[in-house]
């Protein structure tokens, strides 16, 4: 093989641009409310693929996260801070974690080398801050997705939304729409979630949220507002059974099934499955090995 390399170098670029054209970058974006579970799902998907042996990396972008109860393989405050900002620039914390997200998408180059140090071919999970502005009218979210698509990532969404928006209709309509605003602004492939499903007193409520269509909404809608508001019910549940935005997977830290089926639709979304075999923590030590086959056949 060396010598092949010393006799025609071509030999080897091509391969690395055949490797590079095969080369499958896989980026989720995990965004929501804030409180609605978006580290906890980070770290029980982190906790989940150990258990399937299969590997994913997970990404802080949120300036004012504190813990985090996985290991944390980027970190955003290492860039800038939410407290460093308010306190330096005189800023609110909505003021503050807007200007954060556009302080990283100036820096975005410290964005693509942190995902370059974690290699090629791995499934990364972005958690992000849940300030609502964010996915609404600042752009600073869209340009981050922008960026990661340019480096060759799929790029999809998770959207969290707490189960606890299941209590009553005009609740739930209400998540509902701020999820849809956050999908439409990223223009991405996405997956909708209800968390915290264990919180719950009972499964009945839930049941009847995931099951039920936008003419069931509606007539749930309208037990709960004057008859003036009927026409703005029909239209507003019109709008999410053509956006498709009614269906959510429940998510149970306690139900591995669960966690199976929104892990099996985070791949659909980013069809992740379609090219590459998911890799395992055992792989490194693999590649090691070859590696030192193929020094030694230098030698």
């Amino acid at each position: 093989e060396a010598l092949l390399r010393a006799l025609d170098p071509s030999v080897t670029s091509a391969a690395r641009s055949a490797a590079d054209a095969t080369m499958v970058r896989v980026a989720l974006m995990v965004v929501g409310p804030a409180g609605s579970g978006k580290s906890t799902f980070c770290e029980l998907m982190h906790a989940h693929g150990e258990t399937l042996r299969r590997r994913l990396h997970v990404v802080n972008l949120d300036p004012a996260a504190e813990h985090f109860g996985y290991p944390v393989s980027a970190d955003i405050r290492e860039l800038i801070t939410l407290e460093d900002a308010m306190s330096e620039l005189n800023l609110g914390p909505n003021g503050g974690l807007i200007y954060c997200m556009e302080h990283l998408v100036d820096n975005m180059q410290w964005l693509n080398d942190e995902l370059d140090e974690i290699g090629d071919d791995e499934y990364v999970l972005l958690d992000c801050p849940g300030q609502i502005e964010l996915y609404s009218h600042v752009p600073a979210m869209q340009q981050v997705v922008a960026e990661l698509q340019r480096s060759n990532f799929r790029v999809a969404a998770a959207y969290m939304l707490d189960s606890q928006f299941v209590a009553d209709a005009s609740k739930f309509i209400s998540g509902v729409l701020c999820c849809l605003s956050a999908m439409t602004s990223l223009e991405l492939p996405h997956i909708n979630v209800l968390s915290k499903c264990d919180l719950l007193p009972s499964r009945r409520a839930l049941d009847e949220f995931l099951d039920a269509d936008a003419s069931a909404l509606r007539d749930r809608l309208d037990q709960t507002t004057r008859p003036a508001y009927y026409k703005l019910n029909a239209a507003i549940c019109e709008l999410l059974e053509d956006w498709s935005m009614v269906q959510f997977l429940p998510l149970d830290p306690r139900d591995t099934d669960s966690i199976d089926q929104i892990l099996s639709q985070m791949d659909h979304a980013t069809q992740y499955h379609d090219d590459i075999e998911p890799r395992t923590n055992e792989d490194d030590g693999e590649m090691d090995l070859e590696e030192q086959y193929d020094d030694a056949d230098d030698q």
